[in-house]
C-alpha cells in the first residue's frame, strides 16, 4: 500500500498542501511576490504603462537533487569567456517542452561562476545575450523574481 493510496490525487502531499491552501485563502491575502504577481506587473497591473518592465526573472529546480539550475553560455565572439548564472529570462516555450532561456546577470559582476543564487545581486540583473535551450521536464520547481527592467 502506497502514501497516497487514501488520498484523492494519489499523493498525500499534494492533497494535504492543498487542503491547507484552500483552509487559508479565506485567512490570508495573496502572495506580494509570485510568479502570478510578477506576470501581472510586467503586463502593467493598475499601470497600464507598466513602468518599462520588460522581464520576469526565474530562478529553475532540478528533479531530483531540488538544487537550482545554473546555466553556462559564452558570449558571441568571445570563446574564451564563458560566464554562468542561476537566473534566466524565458525567451521561448515549444509544444514538447523545450525553453530557451537568457542568462541574466548583474551589471557589474566580476564573478563568472557564482556558487549559489544569493551569491548574485538581482537589484541591477541584465540581458546577456547567452542563450541555452533547457527540457522543461527536468525541472520540478520556479521561483519567479519580481518583474524588472533589464533589455
Amino acid at each position: 500500500m502506497g502514501c497516497g493510496s487514501d488520498y484523492k490525487t494519489g499523493s498525500c502531499v499534494a492533497d494535504i498542501l492543498r487542503e491547507i491552501a484552500d483552509a487559508q485563502s479565506d485567512v490570508l491575502s495573496d502572495c506580494t511576490t509570485s510568479c502570478e504577481q510578477s506576470i501581472s506587473d510586467l503586463l502593467g497591473g493598475n499601470d497600464p504603462n507598466n513602468n518599462g518592465l520588460d522581464t520576469v526573472p526565474v530562478i529553475l529546480y532540478c528533479k531530483g537533487d531540488c538544487k537550482p539550475f545554473k546555466g553556462y553560455g559564452v558570449p558571441a565572439g568571445d570563446l574564451g569567456d564563458a560566464t554562468s548564472s542561476f537566473y534566466f529570462r524565458v525567451k521561448s516555450v515549444d509544444e514538447d517542452g523545450c525553453a530557451v532561456l537568457e542568462l541574466l546577470r548583474e551589471t557589474d559582476d566580476h564573478d563568472d561562476d557564482p556558487k549559489s543564487p544569493v551569491d548574485q545581486d538581482t537589484s541591477d540583473l541584465e540581458v546577456t545575450g547567452i542563450c541555452i535551450t533547457v527540457d522543461l521536464n527536468c525541472f520540478c520547481h520556479v521561483t519567479c523574481l519580481p518583474a524588472i527592467s533589464a533589455l
